[in-house]
């Protein structure tokens, strides 16, 4: 079931749009310009009004121009090129924009969701037969990002890490455990590694205790699951799902029609020895999961993965509910590079890369901003040798110290007359880095709601990296205490500072006060 909907915080620019398509008469999408001297945002509606009208666009876009100009809009607007209309806006404009961001606060760009969902993020999900490798943490960072991103949207999001704790995998692990116990060599597909021999160290069942270290790991990277599914809870409920779906029986097996609900061929879910296959507990935790009143379920998983999303987007709807409900986030390898050379790993050979290890090497705020700032799609490169410089040259330590900088701007700054903002903290006309900087504030909105919308939470970083750039062209060339423009200053370096926390939030990444 939906949620109500949410009241959407302060976003200048979406509402700058909204009242310039009552004047077009069409809905109007305001880009910035590559150039600042074109303006400081255009667009394209006099194009799209053009066939509507059978009328030259460029006429459109001169009777805009000059409607928008008049209604007080814009201090000025021009028509440019085939049909663009080009808009110049006030220093109040702009200065009025830093002190919606300040007003709002942490909030500024949140609740952009039209109809907010309850939804369950379901990642990592690795099998306990050892600590959490590279890739898996790659699997962590981005799919907690996108639970950031969505519960920031206005979503109400659920974490869930699902374990087998049954089957062939873990009795090869438990098998490699009991062989070092015995001072034996694992069996040859078993598990290799130091830390079989040190689980070989402690009583009872490994299991449990590699579950407690991947959760005190996980927790370590700052990802905190809801909840823990275990395989064999999930199994106990297959006769119940199964009996729901379409099915048919061949060769003694029976068979799920998958083919017939957009998958490539029909899977078998009871084989004909009578044992369930994977399948079949997939139908059986899609099942649970709906039944616990979810409107959405988002499944990170990796690349060897990428022909599961028909499959269970299938059962979804076979269980009654819309395959688009069902999504599937597959994402690429991590390859991690230091000194040069890249590391080969499999964590059954015991050359595998531990999280652990990574976060101990580069910090937990570069191991989180660097397995993010990728698109999913797309294979990491991992720089270990970059990621570990303290210098302007690692971009989150860049990003960081733009926060960390203000904070000591504002650590030296007299107090505020906290009436005194917008056009009112104006006693000059802005400068050009000044006005860059606010435009670059004033997407933060646009740049999270598409975040979220996309499953792209890798748009904020390379944001933060902007906004970072803008502060410090605008820093390096303009005082900020002891200037004419102190306090309108003040406020807008708190209204940098404000943005940069939340987007380092949004990817799991600390903001320092000190750096």
């Amino acid at each position: 079931m939906k949620r109500d909907k949410t009241v959407r915080s302060a976003d200048p620019v979406a509402r700058l749009a909204g009242e310039l398509s009552a004047i077009a008469g069409a809905p109007v999408t305001l880009e910035r310009p590559g150039d600042a001297e074109h303006g400081d945002y255009a667009t394209n509606v006099a194009l799209k009004l053009a066939g509507l009208q059978k009328r030259p666009p460029r006429e459109i876009a001169e009777e805009v121009a000059q409607r928008v100009v008049e209604s007080g809009l814009a201090e000025r607007a021009e028509a440019a090129g085939p049909g663009f209309v080009n808009l110049w806006l006030s220093d109040a404009w702009l200065a009025a924009g830093v002190a919606e961001i300040a007003g709002t606060g942490a909030g500024f760009g949140s609740g952009s969701a039209e109809e907010p969902e309850r939804v369950q993020v379901e990642m990592v999900s690795a099998n306990p037969t050892g600590p959490v490798t590279v890739a898996a943490a790659r699997n962590g960072a981005y799919g907690d990002a996108v639970a950031r991103v969505l519960a920031f949207a206005g979503h109400e999001v659920e974490r869930e890490y699902y374990y087998n704790d049954a089957g062939a995998q873990m009795e090869r692990f438990a098998a490699s455990v009991e062989a070092a116990r015995r001072g034996e060599e694992p069996p040859e597909d078993g598990y290799q590694g130091d830390y079989v021999g040190e689980l070989a160290e402690l009583d009872g069942n490994p299991v449990p205790i590699m579950l407690e270290r991947i959760e005190a790991t996980l927790e370590r990277f700052r990802i905190h699951f809801d909840t823990w599914e275990r395989q064999s809870a999930v199994e106990l409920e297959i006769p119940e799902a199964v009996a729901l779906l379409d099915t048919f029986e061949e060769d003694g097996a029976l068979w799920a029609r998958t083919s017939a609900h957009g998958d490539d061929k029909d899977r078998v879910l009871i084989r004909s020895a009578g044992e369930p296959t994977y399948f079949a507990a997939d139908a059986a935790y899609i099942r649970r999961k709906y039944a616990r009143g979810f409107d959405r379920l988002i499944y990170v998983l990796g690349a060897d993965h990428h022909g599961y999303v028909a499959r269970l987007q299938a059962l979804a709807e076979m269980l009654g509910h819309p395959r688009e409900s069902l999504e599937v986030l597959v994402y690429q390898l991590v390859n991690l590079v230091e000194g040069g050379a890249a590391k080969k790993m499999s964590k059954r050979r015991g050359d595998v890369v531990f999280v652990d290890e990574l976060m101990d090497t580069i910090g937990i705020d570069a191991a989180r901003w660097y397995l993010v700032s990728r698109g999913h799609d797309q294979t990491i490169e991992l720089d270990v040798d970059l990621a570990k410089e303290r210098t302007n040259k690692n971009p989150v330590y860049y990003v960081q110290y733009a926060h960390a900088r203000i904070a000591g701007i504002l650590r030296n700054a007299p107090d505020s007359d906290p009436s005194d903002t917008g056009s009112d903290s104006l006693s000059t006309a802005l400068a050009g880095e000044e006005r860059e900087l606010v435009k670059r504030l004033l997407e933060f909105p646009q740049i999270a709601r598409e975040a979220a919308e996309r499953r792209a939470p890798h748009a904020i970083p390379i944001y933060a990296i902007r906004v970072a750039d803008d502060f410090h062209r605008f820093y390096h060339q303009h005082r900020v205490l002891d200037s004419e423009q102190q306090t309108f200053r003040l406020e807008l370096v708190r209204a940098v500072q404000s943005v940069i926390a939340r987007c380092l939030d949004l990817v799991g990444v600390e903001a320092p006060e000190r750096m």
